[in-house]
């Protein structure tokens, strides 16, 4: 072992890091009765999506609601109403990476809706009195949490001597000693 190496010592320092992460992609069938038998759809549309998350679990629960306003005419054509429906939901989107060092009274979680739900079908069911609405949504989930992070420290200190080092690029500026299993992809 070099004298260098001998001066290294090692810290655990506590951090707060993304310990957990998951994504789920959702297909749902409604189903919504308007007062009178619809002739024809005129336009589907899905309004106020609100939602939230907590932890539960292996994963995270989203918990949201949506209004589904569907424009349909009636009485053979002649005739245009609006249905108003409003949706609740609770997703629960497992975690695909869990830090198994983490914190686990430390932890906060966040979702995003990577695709609103969206109105992708609506079609005339229920032999004519019912109007069913195929929808699609998605989301992506966060976890984070406090965690112990291993460093290197040299104990004599930190000389700066104005020179910047740019370590790991060659003259080309590629990476090529970056280890491709340490990067990970977003989920």
């Amino acid at each position: 072992m070099a004298i260098t190496d001998r001066r290294l010592q090692r810290r655990e320092i506590i951090t707060k890091a993304i310990c957990g992460k998951g994504r789920k992609f959702s297909t749902i069938t409604h189903t919504v009765k308007p007062p009178h038998h619809p002739s024809s759809i005129l336009g589907a549309w899905i309004i106020n999506h609100q939602y939230e998350s907590v932890r539960s679990g292996d994963g995270v629960e989203v918990i949201g609601s949506y209004d589904i306003n569907i424009w349909y005419s009636y009485n053979k054509n002649s005739q245009t109403d609006v249905a108003k429906e409003t949706i609740t939901y609770v997703d629960l989107v497992p975690l695909s990476y869990v830090d198994p060092r983490h914190r686990a009274n430390t932890e906060e979680v966040s979702a995003d809706a990577t695709q609103e739900p969206n109105c992708v079908e609506a079609t005339i069911g229920g032999g004519g009195t019912s109007v069913v609405i195929k929808v699609e949504r998605e989301f992506a989930v966060e976890m984070v949490a406090e965690t112990k992070v291993c460093v290197l420290v040299d104990p004599s200190g930190y000389d700066d001597d104005g020179k910047d080092y740019e370590y790991g690029r060659d003259e080309d500026g590629d990476y090529e000693d970056l280890d491709s299993d340490l990067l990970e992809d977003d989920l």
